[in-house]
């Protein structure tokens, strides 16, 4: 497999997902001083338009964009790549950071709420990659980052939904990774742990999940939600600009993924006997990592 020249950031052009808050919204403030232009896309108009604002303000210099799209519409997000494409011939970054999650174990959980988690978190990034990857590999040094989870490294309890989304975009970036180097596009697949971001706020629960259940688990990811955003932001443009390909970001990431290569058939087991107490388990079930 070849190997990769460093990313030049510099009078690139990069799409970004989940832009409007987050370590979206800190990766695109850092791609701006890194010299990238962007294309900026979320659902939110209100906070995206905020970010975009921040952005021009302090770097007049780049041009910033931003498109308003649900990526859990699959057949309107193939239209709206291909209008970002249309209009940018010189993509050299996509960074499918845009995720949502759902807590509840599998027979809790409707098809409908499993299909939208899957479209957002996996069908939507494979549907952007293949519809830029044209622009990506007619330009130089070109790279992808995809942002799985600390629950696309260990399956717990409650994630059926969201652990399948990020196992599958796991795989989905290995297999890239190594497709695509000889033709001088990087891969990055990025596994964040705790996380200070929206996602569990902004979390679907199941119908099945109790009020009392859902309102513990929230609370407890709360508390297990607390590695700066701002600083996962900076992790993953160094990593891009080294041409890493596999970043895990806090410590929880870091333990868990230790844990699942020794004991791979019984990590969960080892977590529980470490320390695991009936309410923590429950609040395993509901969403907790980036």
């Amino acid at each position: 497999m070849a190997t990769l020249d460093r990313y030049e950031f510099t009078g690139g052009t990069a799409v970004l997902t989940g832009a409007a808050s987050g370590i979206g919204e800190h990766m695109a403030h850092g791609l701006a001083a890194r010299g990238s232009d962007l294309v900026l896309v979320d659902r939110d108009a209100e906070r995206l338009a905020a970010v975009a604002a921040g952005i021009r303000a302090t770097r007049p210099d780049r041009t910033v964009d931003t498109v308003v799209a649900d990526l859990a519409d699959i057949e309107a997000l193939k239209a709206t790549a291909a209008g970002i494409a249309e209009a940018h011939p010189r993509i050299t970054l996509l960074i499918n950071n845009a995720g949502v999650a759902l807590g509840g174990q599998f027979d809790q959980v409707s098809a409908e709420d499993f299909d939208w988690v899957m479209d957002i978190n996996f069908r939507a990034p494979v549907v952007l990659t293949r519809l830029l990857l044209p622009r990506l590999t007619q330009e130089a040094g070109s790279h992808i980052v995809n942002l799985s989870s600390l629950f696309g490294l260990i399956g717990p309890p409650g994630q059926c939904a969201y652990s399948a989304s990020k196992f599958a975009l796991r795989g989905f970036s290995e297999v890239l990774r190594h497709e695509l180097a000889d033709r001088g596009v990087g891969v990055t697949t990025v596994h964040p742990g705790g996380i200070r971001t929206r996602i569990a706020e902004n979390a679907r629960v199941s119908a099945a999940v109790t009020e009392a259940e859902a309102r513990q688990a929230q609370e407890a990811g709360a508390k297990f939600l607390t590695y700066p955003a701002d600083k996962a932001a900076e992790r993953i443009l160094t990593a891009v600009e080294k041409r890493k390909g596999r970043v895990l970001i806090a410590p929880s990431a870091v333990f868990c993924d230790i844990l699942a290569r020794l004991f791979p058939g019984g990590y969960f087991t080892v977590l529980r006997r470490l320390g695991s107490s009936p309410k923590k388990e429950r609040a395993e079930r509901a969403p907790a990592a980036s």
